[in-house]
């Protein structure tokens, strides 16, 4: 069964998206432009992937009791997590499992209603 840990909602603005540019380098206009994120089929600007995946680290490590406790992060990049000009919001929801000698946590990420993490899985130092 494990332990579920409380769900928890990260809002996604534009201005997120352009610092994590600056702090990424990935400066794909399809973070910021809505012209050309619509002309590869997308519905307007989307959050970057890692920038999705850095909420569901923080999510863990702020859970586990800071840094260093996440020892490894794997997903799998399921959908784009659109970001009107009003911003997005990414829900966050897990469960922490003693599996052998490892403390796993597994999480559901979603953003309207659809999963845009799949096969999230963490785990954490003792």
């Amino acid at each position: 069964m494990g332990t579920e840990l409380e769900p928890r909602v990260f809002r996604v603005t534009r201005g997120d998206l352009v610092a994590y540019a600056e702090a990424s380098g990935d400066h794909n206009p399809i973070h910021q432009d809505d012209e050309v994120a619509r002309s590869v089929g997308l519905p307007g600007v989307i959050a970057h992937g890692m920038y999705t995946m850095a909420l569901a680290a923080r999510y863990v490590e702020e859970w586990a009791g800071g840094r260093g406790r996440v020892a490894t992060i794997g997903a799998k990049f399921t959908k784009p997590v659109p970001v009107p000009p009003e911003g997005a919001d990414v829900e966050i929801a897990g469960v922490a499992d003693d599996q052998g000698d490892e403390r796993v946590v597994t999480l559901t990420v979603t953003c309207g209603g659809e999963q845009v993490l799949g096969r999230f899985k963490a785990t954490l130092r003792d």
